[in-house]
């Protein structure tokens, strides 16, 4: 079915007409000219009226036609689709994730291959996200501030591309566990309660917050929002010694930073639960076990997709426009033709 989001401006089509009946004629004064071969003038106007008069009213309809399209336009058409029914359970699920400079720490371990965390998280991540179906997600990305990606939303697929897309320094290089959790709940609290649920990922502790984590999580718990956290890096790699050999060599911590004890605090104050993703393949187990949180009962919605059509009588008003524009550019050439024979006969 097809709408009119604003059809009142169907009243503008008599406006050319009052414009010309309103405006007043232009009034000219010229200087007489003497022609001295008139009678060819004439004859040559006699010639051309029959075809000024026939093309006349062809170039009055376009343009007409042409004034149609333009208020068709502003009218607004839009096709409104059947209803569908969206899912009838799931949850509000807010990600907010890590992309901090910390997180291009190449310590996840891939086959024989060490990768970046980021890109660990964004793989294992998309598909977590994927398997959401029924729920409204949301995505949180947060540096040395917290920004919202994508707001809570059922195009689980856009989702997915955003956090993807995401890049590492993009909120800056030091990282806001608890601007990230103040956001969140700001998101979530108008959510109904059973439903409402965030996952913080991060490998390392908080530094740049304007609010404290625990204070956070504090809000979240008197809202009643679950916050699972998820600390990720590998406890030990091997730096390589003299020249690539093993002389020389050590193993360090690269997860040193991380803050266990606050994200464990937090995950219990308020009734979620902390993990620890070593590498890849924990993390895709953790997101499993996330993927097993009971789904609540919400109130069936439905929607009806909208597709705006305003274009196309913006196209045929264009097409119209050239037409006129290359018959006035014919008739123009026409007359020119005339006059040369005129001219010559004479």
């Amino acid at each position: 079915m097809i709408a009119w989001l604003w059809p009142w401006t169907g009243l503008l089509l008599p406006l050319p007409l009052l414009v010309q009946g309103f405006w007043p004629a232009a009034r000219t004064q010229e200087t007489p000219l003497r022609v001295p071969f008139f009678d060819a003038w004439v004859s040559l106007a006699q010639t051309h009226k029959g075809i000024a008069s026939s093309r006349r009213w062809s170039t009055v309809m376009g343009l007409w036609l042409m004034w149609i399209c333009l208020l068709l336009a502003a009218a607004r058409p839009t096709w409104i689709g059947e209803p569908i029914e969206l899912p009838t359970s799931g949850r509000d699920l807010m990600l907010a994730v890590d992309i901090s400079g910390s997180m291009r720490v190449e310590d996840m371990q891939v086959g024989n291959n060490l990768v970046r965390r980021v890109d660990a998280v964004k793989a294992v991540g998309a598909e977590f996200i994927n398997r959401r179906q029924g729920d409204r997600v949301g995505l949180i990305l947060f540096g040395s501030n917290a920004y919202v990606q994508s707001p809570l939303s059922f195009d689980i697929g856009t989702v997915e591309r955003f956090l993807r897309d995401a890049q590492i320094g993009f909120a800056g290089q030091e990282t806001a566990i608890g601007d990230a959790i103040g956001l969140a709940v700001k998101r979530l609290r108008e959510r109904p309660a059973e439903s409402r649920v965030l996952i913080v990922l991060t490998d390392g502790q908080d530094t740049a917050s304007s609010i404290d984590p625990l204070d956070a999580a504090r809000l979240a718990q008197g809202l009643g929002i679950r916050v699972y956290t998820i600390g990720v890096g590998a406890d030990q790699l091997s730096i390589p010694g003299l020249f690539g050999s093993s002389f020389g060599s050590r193993r360090v911590n690269p997860s040193a930073d991380l803050d266990e004890e606050s994200l464990q605090a937090i995950a219990t104050m308020t009734g979620g639960r902390y993990f620890r993703a070593r590498d890849p393949q924990e993390l895709a187990g953790i997101y499993q076990l996330l993927d097993a949180l009971e789904p609540v009962e919400l109130d069936a919605t439905t929607y009806r997709p909208r597709q705006a059509l305003g274009h196309w009588p913006l196209l045929l008003a264009l097409l119209l426009s050239l037409c006129l524009g290359l018959q006035r550019c014919w008739q123009q050439r026409a007359v020119h033709t005339l006059a040369s024979g005129g001219a010559r006969n004479d």
